[in-house]
């Protein structure tokens, strides 16, 4: 397969992990590689970010941030 045919796959400094149990649940935020915290809200998200000095102007940019379990609007956990 050639380089133009690959599917772009990003790696974007911020990553948000799925909601973990809690009062209220939670999701862990890494970045660059490393758990910075737990974000409630997608405020809590942006904060951790603007702390390590990243603006983030599009939430749903997947070069900027992924969103693992849910997006920006999962903030409770699914029950089956």
């Amino acid at each position: 397969m050639t380089e133009v045919a690959s599917p772009h796959i990003s790696h974007p400094r911020i990553l948000v992990l799925g909601v973990q149990p809690g009062t209220p649940p939670f999701r862990i935020v890494e970045i660059d590689g490393e758990v910075v915290g737990e974000a409630k809200t997608v405020t809590d998200v942006l904060e951790a970010a603007a702390a390590f000095g990243i603006t983030v102007h599009d939430l749903d940019d997947p070069d900027v941030v992924r969103w693992v379990g849910g997006d920006k609007f999962t903030w409770t956990r699914h029950q089956p």
